[in-house]
């Protein structure tokens, strides 16, 4: 992956704006739940699909996603996360989160600036416009699947999720639904994948598949 030096393109919000905003779009969050069920009928579908019996924990995702949003190494502003917990066994040692791409986006619905939206510029891709951002972190907290696949950027206090990296401005690569997606290209034993089929919406069954077959058998790896 050939990935940009970073640029220093943050932009400031003022302290008395932002809390401005909070408070007056709380009070109309209602009109925006309202009009969620529009918006995501028009989103784009495209889901990435994970085994986790075939994940090894190495968090190149994590880095190439840093790398080609932020155009830097920082785990904590990835927007796929690999949690490991070292008091479980194989293979609930390891959880890869990944934003499910919901074709019923709770981080849409919540959020009381219409910030998180179907994005025309990017195959209507549900994307974070943070010039919109009031950082209220809605889209975080309500997240139904723990750990929230919302995530802070600490750095430049907005949220940020998965766009399928049809915005990627220091990877000089096309993504989006129909390009390369950092996190699948990276991974050194394809333990992601990227689908335009639905997969089953209750859980985070439908997003774990198995990506071994025969070849995975004869590594090693159990083919159920």
């Amino acid at each position: 992956m050939n990935i940009k030096h970073r640029k220093d393109t943050k932009s400031s919000v003022t302290l008395s704006r932002r809390n401005f905003i909070k408070t007056s779009g709380m009070a109309i969050i209602g009109v925006y739940v309202l009009g969620c069920d529009v918006h995501s009928k028009k989103q784009a579908l495209g889901f990435l699909l994970v085994d986790m019996k075939k994940c090894q924990g190495c968090m190149s995702c994590m880095l190439a996603c840093s790398l080609a949003h932020e155009g830097a190494i920082n785990l904590s502003l990835s927007r796929i996360q690999v949690l490991q917990n070292p008091y479980e066994k194989w293979p609930n040692d390891l959880k890869l989160s990944q934003c499910r791409q919901c074709v019923e986006p709770v981080c849409v619905a919540v959020c009381p600036v219409n910030a998180l939206k179907p994005d025309p510029n990017y195959d209507n891709i549900i994307t974070v416009e943070i010039e919109k951002c009031i950082g209220c972190m809605n889209c975080v907290n309500e997240c139904p699947y723990p750990p929230s696949r919302a995530i802070w950027n600490f750095e430049g206090g907005h949220s940020q999720k998965c766009d399928l990296c049809s915005n990627t401005p220091f990877w000089d690569e096309e993504g989006g639904l129909n390009g390369k997606k950092a996190c699948v290209e990276i991974c050194p034993i394809n333990a992601i994948v990227f689908t335009t089929v639905i997969p089953e919406q209750e859980g985070d069954d439908g997003y774990n598949v198995n990506l071994r077959g025969e070849e995975g058998g004869n590594l090693g790896f159990p083919t159920d």
